[in-house]
């Protein structure tokens, strides 16, 4: 122990080893999903923290830990830039790295601020680090439109640990795991007592027991066998689709509801003319017979931007090529089947000029009419708008999302109704189910959440953290949640954060299920992120009493 506390001591070791912890806490998110390691590694950060002789080396050590953390953790983000012709692919390594060495001045913040009020007592160090944590995350979600990718907390999600999220929320979770890191660095120095305090809490925490749902869930479908991709449906021989049988009444029925993933690659979703065979692959995938004993889907759940061309068009000479889009995406659809589907739509405040366009959920019938939408409204930057384009379009920088115009943003978190028993759908599309307490309306409170995301910009890394992420939002508001990707991962998600059943990456393949229950809603859908401030305040007091005491 003496060693390795001149080791953190060291001037010239303590930056590189603050790195390499940094890399070695990412190992703990998917698809690596080595949790134990980022407990390890956060115990590591507390040790070179007590060791910083000064302010400034502090914030270094915390901010070159929140560099390695995100530079691996985010290296999906570089995948998004091969897809798009106007930047270089290069680029995307060179915007990776400069998002991590902004957003590592979160950890740096709380690591400063760890340091300065803790007096280096060992104990008050780590509860104050857990304070912070939890404010700097919920910070780091919020400033400048806010980026809340991969809280420690998702870590978690593949372990017990997630039923925490409905009574304290994925903040909270965060500063819990920075307790559990420093609890291992206390009994390394011999604070027996405090270690087994905190690991008795985590104990009793764990054993609480769980909210009963509402009603109960039908048994986990099995898994479907992976399908052949298809390149065009089976027609009849007079080039028809076929016609599925009739789904059951709704009257009497919950409804059977369908995720399609229709397994279109980013390198093919936007090519001329594959739009023909998009929606061909979609139709088949869609009008497939349905599972022996649950009978032909009532919802049919489509990916984002499943429809490429406009579904909606407010210019006037659009909106037939806009109404026929809709139709050859309902072709097949029999009365009491419904279409929820990703699709753009065109804003024009003249019917003759584009003023934007927006990414959108529409709720089609079979004649192909609009009975419910929904449009984004938390926007990615540099993705679906470019911020301070006449600076930046002039020097050769596009946004990534092909197209001429910006997204335009929605109005927020809306329920919508769907056609079943007085069904509402909560609606969050794509990198939108990331914000902890921000997904739904708590004045109008769903039954599911619906989070149709386009994963097939992100390599392999991207889309296993974006669904672990999704399982925490499901856990936290008590609400099941269905994902419809192109490529995948495509999930039913119970409404505790369990999987009800997925589709790889890489597959052509449907979900046919039960529409999961909800749970009555849990502490956080009632308080939200007043419960992360809560917890955070309780360390801070603790931190205080205990940096006050003599050492």
């Amino acid at each position: 122990m003496d060693r390795l506390r001149a080791v953190t001591a060291s001037h010239r070791a303590a930056p590189w080893l603050a790195l390499g912890l940094g890399l070695l806490g990412a190992t703990g998110f998917a698809p690596l999903g080595a949790w134990p390691l980022l407990i390890l590694s956060l115990s590591g950060l507390l040790m070179l923290l007590h060791a910083a002789p000064t302010t400034k080396r502090a914030a270094l050590l915390g901010w070159l830990y929140g560099v390695g953390q995100f530079t691996l953790g985010l290296n999906w983000i570089a995948t998004a830039f091969t897809f798009q012709s106007n930047m270089p692919a290069w680029l995307g390594w060179i915007a990776v790295v400069l998002l991590s060495l902004y957003l590592a001045v979160y950890p740096m913040l709380a690591s400063l601020g760890a340091w300065n009020l803790s007096k280096r007592q060992p104990l008050a160090l780590g509860l104050f680090l857990a304070g912070f944590w939890i404010i700097g995350e919920w910070l780091r979600a919020t400033l400048f439109t806010g980026f809340a990718w991969n809280p420690l907390a998702v870590a978690l999600v593949p372990t017990p640990a997630l039923r925490l999220a409905p009574l304290v929320g994925t903040y909270a979770m965060s500063g819990i795991i920075v307790i559990a890191g420093a609890a291992l660095w206390w009994a390394a120095l011999k604070r027996i007592k405090a270690a087994a305090i905190v690991a008795a809490s985590l104990a009793a925490a764990l054993l609480l027991p769980q909210q009963p749902l509402i009603e109960q869930t039908r048994e986990a479908v099995q898994p479907n066998s992976a399908a052949e991709q298809p390149s065009a449906p089976a027609a009849d021989s007079d080039g028809s689709l076929p016609e599925p049988p009739p789904p059951p009444d709704p009257s009497t029925h919950w409804p059977v509801i369908r995720i399609v993933q229709p397994n279109i690659g980013q390198a093919d979703k936007w090519r001329a003319g594959f739009d023909r065979i998009a929606a061909d692959r979609l139709s088949t995938l869609s009008l497939k017979p349905g599972e022996a004993d649950l009978g032909s889907p009532q919802i049919l759940f489509w990916p984002e931007a499943a429809i490429t061309r406009p579904a909606l068009d407010e210019r006037e000479a659009r909106q037939t090529a806009a109404r026929y889009e809709r139709l050859r995406a309902t072709r097949g659809l029999i009365d009491g089947q419904t279409l929820v589907t990703g699709g753009i739509g065109v804003q024009s405040s003249d019917g003759r000029e584009v003023d934007a366009a927006t990414n959108s959920i529409f709720v089609l019938s079979p004649n192909g009419t609009i009975s419910a939408r929904y449009d984004k409204a938390h926007l990615v930057p540099y993705g679906e708008y470019l911020p301070m384009r006449s600076l930046l379009e002039p020097i050769g920088l596009s946004r990534l999302a092909p197209g001429a115009y910006d997204f335009a943003a929605g109005p927020g978190p809306r329920s919508l109704p769907l056609p079943y028993r007085d069904l509402r759908m909560g609606l969050q599309i794509c990198y939108e189910i990331i914000f902890s307490g921000r997904v739904v309306d708590r004045e109008d409170r769903p039954d599911v959440i619906f989070n149709p995301s386009n994963d097939a910009w992100f390599g392999a890394w991207g889309p296993p953290q974006h669904l672990a992420q999704a399982r925490l939002r499901a856990a936290e508001e008590g609400l099941p949640v269905i994902r419809a990707t192109p490529t995948g991962i495509s999930a039913l998600i119970d409404a505790k954060g369990g999987l009800i059943e997925t589709i790889p990456s890489g597959t052509a393949d449907h979900i046919d299920a039960l529409l999961p229950r909800a749970l009555a809603p849990p502490p956080f859908a009632h308080l939200g992120n007043l419960l992360a401030a809560a917890i955070a305040g309780l360390f801070f007091l603790s931190g205080i009493a205990l940096a006050r005491r003599p050492r």
